[in-house]
């Protein structure tokens, strides 16, 4: 009897430490992640994101170039180096995933731009259905994570924080009143107001 209860504490000690070692590895890991700067990126909005993906790129040795936006043919980047690699720069909220739209528009511009490699990056996650689609079409896929890692492998000069304050947010204007959207400093983040506050009081996130 004694020693089946010196046991039974013994496995309950294992398995307790066992816990708080994968919480300890965990805690870690998410610390390591969070120097990435992707909280700075989800404030982004889709200019800042594909401006921050050009500088990140570059030193990687790439000659990065962001495309019209319009008339892309589904490519929001082009990267030329060893390789001639096309883009869709996704800049989303976390609980949107990339659908399988992004894989079949980057997968025409591979064949528009004769380039040797097709990419999405985003700082979301894909539906099964865009990783089923990726795979079958040879489309490399970046998620969130995916794109951490990167971040931290390069530490490029310029960082997420630095673009997001320094590099200002594609131009709006105002749905309720037409003019000009501008940003604004809140309590915690910027944000578009509207340039003829207080008579308009219309405001939007950046990253909307």
């Amino acid at each position: 009897m004694v020693a089946f209860t010196t046991f039974f504490l013994i496995m309950i000690a294992f398995y307790l430490i066992r816990i708080v070692y994968r919480r300890l590895q965990e805690r870690t890991a998410m610390k390591r992640l969070a120097r990435s700067g992707i909280q700075y990126i989800d404030q982004m909005d889709g200019f800042q994101f594909e401006f921050y993906l050009k500088a990140l790129f570059q030193e990687l040795g790439y000659k990065a170039q962001v495309t019209a936006q319009s008339g892309d043919f589904g490519a929001d980047l082009i990267m030329k180096g060893p390789q001639k690699i096309v883009i869709q720069a996704k800049r989303y909220g976390i609980k949107n995933r990339v659908g399988i739209s992004a894989i079949q528009q980057v997968y025409g511009a591979k064949a528009y731009y004769k380039a040797d490699e097709a990419w999405v990056v985003t700082n979301s996650f894909f539906t099964k259905r865009a990783r089923a689609l990726a795979e079958a079409c040879n489309v490399q896929l970046f998620d969130r994570k995916a794109l951490q890692e990167l971040i931290l492998e390069v530490n490029p000069t310029h960082t997420a924080e630095k673009v997001y304050r320094e590099i200002e947010p594609e131009p709006r204007t105002c749905p309720t009143c037409g003019k000009s959207l501008v940003v604004r400093q809140g309590k915690t983040n910027r944000f578009f107001g509207c340039s003829s506050f207080p008579q308009c009081r219309h405001t939007e996130a950046i990253n909307k």
